[in-house]
């Protein structure tokens, strides 16, 4: 390995044909440079997708209620039925495993009328009557003033946290917020704190929501004990996919709902969501993995092929090395080297441009801000550290057969080659 003459016979060989040597490099770096890139674009995909999700609590489900599409116990078919605040403890008596269950009320948003008044302004946003356990499922920075809290809840306080969106449309730059009052649909609401998501792309559409506490949104809307819809989150190491039929199972019962009724509840289901977009980009990393395996694979053949074509051509030189006694394992090794050299250089060099190119992409995305659903396309370490792995064991194996092939050659035969 650290033989001065070995690594010079090594660029010797190389040298000696350097067009040859370039072209059969060229198809181990493009390899190499399509599995990086490949891999690259799949995780800037990747991010940009999950971007959307922010911090939101995955292991979360939504319900709401609908229609029923089958009569039952004497009540008809297409009745209406809302969730009660009953309903949540009743869901944590009985379902075990979850971790939160925040019943919410809404107005406005969607694009309907102007539902808010500040003073002279005016405008529609979605206002949620919550919880304060909330903040943990859909995760917001609150950047000045503070959340609701539960005695906003018990004292039916009339406050509201309003995101800068709101802020941004209501307010004068320099005006103060915090103590101020909003009118929503002509109740008015103390603003105690604002807040910033940094889920939807940090954009300021994300931010036009006003939360007020569920009991006081209760008491001012004449909602009574109704409750709109749910936010169930599950135990970390539980599947709230696993647990969501218990869930709705227990609605079913509670308010005379077939149990064949597939329809009268509603829900969504973000963990399975998450989940499906974690397998869509596992397929995608393979698809990466084996394209790109694919070609470098076609890059060691022509690897091989060359090698073995120089041994060929050297063959009266080992014929001669052969009779002045080297041994067949030196110049098998000899061979070796060669191939794993040469492999390994053009791996680097594809290594190095697909991280120009990558680095290349990242300034563009810098310059001209975020682009939907693609962000900071990367490679990490270990999968360069892989790559490396790889390319060596595809110079060992690119330069087997050729160096079976030299240690083969019978010295006196070799010494009659021209």
């Amino acid at each position: 390995m650290f033989n001065r003459d070995r690594w010079r016979e090594i660029l010797e060989v190389l040298t000696s044909n350097v067009w040859r040597t370039i072209f059969t490099a060229f198809g181990v770096c493009w390899g190499i440079f399509i599995l990086i890139v490949l891999l690259a674009a799949g995780k800037g995909l990747e991010n940009g997708i999950k971007q959307d999700f922010g911090d939101t609590a995955t292991n979360t489900m939504f319900m709401w209620t609908r229609a029923t599409t089958k009569a039952y116990e004497g009540l008809p078919q297409g009745r209406g039925f809302n969730f009660k605040i009953s309903d949540v403890q009743a869901i944590r008596d009985n379902v075990p495993n979850l971790r939160f269950i925040s019943p919410r009320n809404q107005l406005g948003g969607f694009g309907g009328n102007n539902n808010v008044v500040k003073g002279i302004r005016t405008g529609a946003f979605n206002v949620y009557g919550d919880y304060p356990e909330i903040i943990n499922q859909d995760p917001m920075a609150v950047t000045s003033g503070r959340f609701i809290n539960y005695n906003d809840i018990d004292e039916k306080r009339k406050v509201a946290v309003i995101g800068l969106g709101v802020k941004n449309d209501l307010y004068e730059k320099d005006e103060e917020v915090l103590g101020s009052y909003i009118k929503i649909q002509g109740v008015n609401f103390m603003v105690i704190g604002t807040y910033k998501k940094n889920n939807s792309g940090g954009g300021e559409e994300g931010q036009k929501e006003i939360f007020v506490p569920f009991t006081s949104f209760s008491q001012a809307f004449n909602q009574g004990e109704n409750v709109g819809w749910m936010a169930i989150t599950a135990n970390d190491g539980s599947s709230i996919s696993q647990l969501k039929d218990k869930i709705i199972d227990e609605m079913k019962k509670r308010h005379k709902v077939h149990p064949e009724d597939n329809r009268a509840i509603g829900y969504f289901d973000l963990y399975e969501q998450y989940n499906r977009v974690e397998s869509l980009f596992g397929a995608l990393k393979a698809v990466a993995y084996i394209v790109g395996i694919m070609v470098l694979l076609s890059g060691i053949i022509g690897v091989s092929n060359i090698m073995l074509i120089v041994v060929k051509e050297r063959t009266k030189e080992i014929g001669i090395r052969r009779a002045l006694g080297e041994q067949p394992w030196s110049i098998k090794k000899q061979i070796l080297m060669e191939s794993i050299f040469l492999t390994l250089i053009s791996g680097m060099v594809g290594i190095i441009f697909g991280s120009l190119v990558i680095y290349g992409i990242n300034s563009l995305l810098d310059s001209v801000g975020p682009v939907d659903m693609f962000m900071s396309p990367s490679v990490s370490v270990g999968v360069v550290t892989g790559a490396l792995v790889i390319l060596m064991v595809s110079g060992l194996l690119a330069g087997f057969i050729p160096a079976q092939s030299a240690i083969r050659v019978r010295p006196i035969e070799a010494l009659r080659t021209e």
